[in-house]
């Protein structure tokens, strides 16, 4: 089957791009950076094309390689911070490049499918247990708001042309390669042999953390369903919170040290207290999360170790 992934080269991306290409696809990425042909290799892309998501790049695969039959749309902005200090790139990363890639498909290839990563951002604020995909989205960052205009932009071309649509809502993915966030700045200061870790916020917020490469696993699966309705919300999460404070006490544990951590208690502008899904849906497709966080977190401070060797 030829598959395309759009932001390839990504931290999920590339992970995904081993789970599709393993599974005997055909794959093909398009995104921003640089991607060798012994690296394209290495990962499982047969191209590349490093740029834009627009009908000139989408054409250009398209003409080479054949339409596509699954699109995982992964391209978009990465981070809270940076959307609320640069809002419009991350409103053209996000929402532009998904008007462009849909419309894309509407002209080229309307019986492509699509997986469009989302995130957890869109709830907001104000939860205290699990998340359900109905509840009402009231995303508090750029960030979410641009995540969740991506997800009306696909139900609008579910509804309106056909386009059938999935949208994987992830919630606090971590893993190998994950080279930004808490766990990369947690070890990267142990590395340096910082004393006193101070983070910010309280230390009880809580999040549903997934290894990349069960997420990996999850979107690979998620497009092999046969869903009725063309558009559907599923949320890419475990069901079981861990607060922050563990986390870190979980990866000190790992690295072996006996490093004392305060928290600020000051958060960060867009950061909910808790993010946890309600998984009801992926334990009704049977979907199980193979990999425990304590070995995730052991495996992330091997692969940190590793690569900063």
């Amino acid at each position: 089957m030829i598959v395309w992934v759009t932001g390839a080269n990504g931290f999920i991306g590339r992970h995904l791009v081993r789970e599709l290409a393993a599974a005997g696809h055909a794959v093909h990425g398009v995104g921003h950076g640089a991607v060798d042909a012994a690296e394209a290799r290495r990962l499982g892309l047969q191209s590349w094309i490093n740029g834009e998501i627009d009908a000139a790049n989408l054409n250009t695969l398209a003409a080479v390689h054949g339409l596509p039959a699954q699109v995982f749309h992964l391209a978009g902005g990465s981070s809270v911070g940076v959307s609320i200090e640069r809002p419009f790139e991350d409103f053209t990363r996000t929402v532009a490049s998904t008007a462009r890639l849909l419309e894309w498909l509407r002209g080229s290839a309307p019986d492509c499918a699509v997986i469009a990563v989302s995130s957890a951002a869109v709830y907001g604020a104000d939860h205290t247990g699990p998340i359900a995909e109905s509840a009402v989205a009231a995303p508090m960052s750029p960030y979410g708001q641009h995540k969740f205009m991506m997800e009306q932009l696909c139900r609008s071309y579910a509804q309106s042309f056909g386009i059938r649509c999935t949208v994987v809502r992830l919630f606090s993915v971590y893993g190998p390669n994950l080279r930004k966030q808490l766990l990369w700045d947690i070890c990267s200061r142990l590395e340096a042999r910082e004393p006193l870790l101070t983070l910010g916020g309280t230390g009880n917020e809580i999040r549903d953390w997934t290894d990349v490469r069960d997420v990996a696993r999850l979107l690979a699966i998620v497009a092999e369903l046969s869903p009725k309705e063309t558009f559907r919300v599923i949320n890419g999460g475990s069901g079981r919170g861990t607060s922050v404070a563990d986390i870190a006490a979980g990866l000190i544990r790992e690295w072996g040290s006996n490093t004392a951590v305060r928290h600020s208690g000051v958060s960060r502008p867009g950061d909910p207290v808790s993010l946890l899904a309600d998984d009801a849906m992926l334990r009704q497709i049977g979907f199980d999360w193979r990999i425990p966080l304590a070995q995730g977190l052991a495996d992330y401070v091997t692969w940190f170790k590793g690569q900063a060797s």
